[in-house]
């Protein structure tokens, strides 16, 4: 994530978490450099950063693929990516591990055993996982409906033009828009940051 898209998140992070109290949650948190920012905005308002990813990678960081990067393959099997003890290592470098919850798991899954249903759990909702129809889509059925009203919704990889990138995390920015409970806040790049404005998703 280039600087400002982080900053765009990190003050996102920061003022949804000053107002509500509620938990951040981040959906694919690869290594942790993002959780650090949300962690920090948790941190200050006295809440959590609850991370949801499974730690192998997706679709394009497996090997062979663009983005493959080999020292995070898992050393016991040399193929599969485990970006686990890198993620741990980052927080605990920052001091922040007492202010993240991370689940490991797919996504979908880790909804499911969380509980169901609304409520307004959740502050913010950043999604930042898998890049395919299947995963983007299922993200943002599994948690949306857990964010609370005046919460944001932050969608990274958001790219209008399919030559700058893949469309998935684009259609997830259009349905928001389109089910009318979402209000474009803030663009920075492919960074979209909506606020939940009501019902519906």
């Amino acid at each position: 994530m280039p600087a400002d898209e982080g900053r765009a998140l990190y003050e996102a992070a920061v003022e949804v978490a000053a107002g509500l109290r509620l938990p951040l949650l981040e959906i694919g948190s690869y290594c942790g450099r993002s959780t650090l920012l949300l962690a920090d905005a948790a941190r200050r308002a006295g809440t959590v950063a609850v991370t949801v990813d499974h730690h192998r990678g997706s679709e394009e960081q497996q090997p062979g693929q663009e983005y493959h990067d080999k020292d995070l393959a898992d050393p016991h099997d040399g193929t599969r990516m485990d970006t686990l003890p890198f993620f741990r290592r980052t927080l605990a470098a920052a001091g922040l591990e007492e202010h993240v919850i991370a689940v490991v798991g797919p996504s979908p899954r880790a909804a499911a055993a969380l509980g169901g249903g609304g409520g307004g759990r959740f502050g913010l909702v950043f999604i930042d996982g898998g890049h395919t129809d299947a995963h983007a889509g299922a993200d943002y059925e599994s948690w949306v409906p857990r964010l609370a009203e005046g919460g944001l919704l932050v969608i990274h990889d958001v790219f209008p033009d399919p030559a700058d990138g893949g469309q998935a995390p684009y259609r997830v920015w259009r349905r928001a828009l389109d089910s009318g409970a979402f209000a474009e806040v803030t663009t920075c790049r492919s960074l979209r940051v909506l606020r939940r404005t009501g019902e519906g998703c």
